[in-house]
């Protein structure tokens, strides 16, 4: 893109002001400036401006009142895990994993995804993740790809941290990695903001971007063309889940579900999970910011809370479903947010209070589009203990002590009892549960 051509476009969307520094711009940065510019989709950004001027977002109405959520067990839970199995191993499932966040938090400089978390190794969450897949293409005899999902400030290091670990024993051909979309940040005015002179400050477009991702990258061509069918949906962060999970998978396909859940009881009527309600017949998401003091402290006539299931984004789509969706503009959040922005004599400055908006998209505002949902309930301890903070709840340490406790369980379960003082890791690919630790053969001998 040229000088000009730029000019013309900012000025026609009513953003010239993009280019007021340029005068004063190294040739470097020029280029950057322009590429950015060739970049931006005006027409997204247009919506951004309305919703924006309408001060307004998803809308949720009508009283909410909570879902079924079924259970498995017994026979239901044989039937759904040999629906699933058949489904992985006729080649139909993939994966797809949301890993656009850096380690910051955490004091991590680089992907998430990259952080240690093995108690004994200091393997990273990446590696838990794709072992999972490794394990469940040996046992079923199948091709399960992996979508990766980054953003522009993590991808090529996700890219280069797979690499770099042989792609933790998955066929290179069958990880597709692809970036998140972006958004510049708007004043309140509907004008794009400028954090350098000659740079637009973009953020990513939220978790509900990976539909529009999906469609943009190829991806959903690519499982099209592989035959995939049912997407296995989870988060980064989350190194205990159960990743394509044959009974959630089977019951998914059994119930001819399009959006399926799997939910926990939460630990606390505060914690933060959103919740998966009913509305006027359809499914939705409250968040949990969005949640009353008198919705998170009701009860049931047992005395347990009446909006007790939380969701920790752990999701299985249909993938005619995501096509579908992909068509189709989803929902604008808005977040008011401290930007550096640029003033007129070309220094950026830092604000003390909120003064930009970002916008982005939940993927949960697919749900009420849903022709079918399904909710599946599940045990926290063996599914879900999230990296979020660097210390106290949902920390490394909490993530590191569940993990242990969950392959001392597997262990128990095998026959061998470990002493809480010995240190516990098992790689996912060597067995996923504890029918493999059995059939190796080689712990079942309790340490003295």
């Amino acid at each position: 893109m040229t000088f000009e051509e730029a000019r013309r476009v900012l000025e026609k969307n009513g953003q010239g002001h993009v280019l007021e520094h340029w005068k004063g711009l190294s040739a470097a940065e020029r280029k950057a400036l322009l590429t950015q510019v060739a970049g931006i989709d005006f027409k997204a950004v247009a919506r951004c401006a309305k919703v924006l001027g309408d001060n307004a977002s998803a809308v949720k109405r009508g009283k909410p009142t909570a879902p079924k959520v079924a259970s498995l067990s017994g026979a239901a839970r044989r039937r759904a895990v040999a629906a699933g199995e058949k489904e992985i191993a006729a080649g139909h499932v993939g994966v797809l994993l949301v890993a656009g966040g850096q380690g910051s938090r955490l004091g991590f400089d680089g992907p998430k995804g990259a952080y240690s978390i093995g108690p004994v190794t200091g393997a990273s969450l990446f590696f838990f993740h794709a072992r999972k897949i490794v394990a469940l293409s040996r046992r079923y005899g199948a091709r399960i790809p992996l979508y990766v999902m980054t953003s522009a400030v993590n991808h090529e290091a996700t890219v280069s941290h797979f690499r770099e670990h042989g792609f933790f024993g998955l066929d290179e051909a069958d990880v597709v990695f692809f970036r998140q979309g972006v958004w510049p940040g708007m004043s309140d005015d509907g004008r794009i903001i400028l954090d350098a002179p000659g740079h637009v400050f973009m953020s990513p477009d939220g978790h509900g971007g990976l539909i529009s991702a999906l469609k943009v990258n190829g991806c959903l061509a690519d499982m099209r063309r592989r035959g995939v069918k049912t997407l296995f949906f989870f988060q980064v962060d989350n190194p205990l889940v159960e990743v394509a999970d044959p009974a959630f998978i089977g019951l998914h396909v059994l119930k001819g579900s399009e959006y399926s859940l799997k939910l926990c009881a939460k630990r606390d009527p505060h914690e933060g999970l959103g919740m998966v309600v009913r509305r006027g017949g359809r499914f939705d998401m409250v968040e949990y910011t969005e949640m009353t003091e008198e919705m998170n402290n009701r009860r049931t006539k047992d005395g347990e809370l009446y909006f007790k299931y939380g969701s920790p984004a752990i999701h299985v789509f249909d993938r005619a479903f995501l096509e579908r969706e992909a068509a189709k503009d989803m929902p604008l959040h808005l977040a008011h947010k401290k930007i550096p922005t640029v003033d007129a004599s070309g220094r950026t400055v830092k604000p003390s209070e909120p003064n930009g908006w970002k916008f982005e998209k939940f993927i949960f505002d697919a749900l009420p589009d849903a022709r079918r949902v399904v909710c599946l309930a599940f045990d926290r301890a063996d599914e879900f203990s999230p990296v979020k903070n660097a210390e106290g709840k949902d920390s490394p340490a909490t993530c590191r002590a569940d993990l242990q406790a969950k392959w001392r369980r597997l262990l128990a379960a095998a026959g061998v009892q470990v002493p809480e003082s010995m240190p516990v890791e098992i790689d996912p690919a060597y067995a996923l549960d504890a029918a493999d630790l059995a059939r190796t053969g080689l712990v079942l001998r309790p340490a003295k």
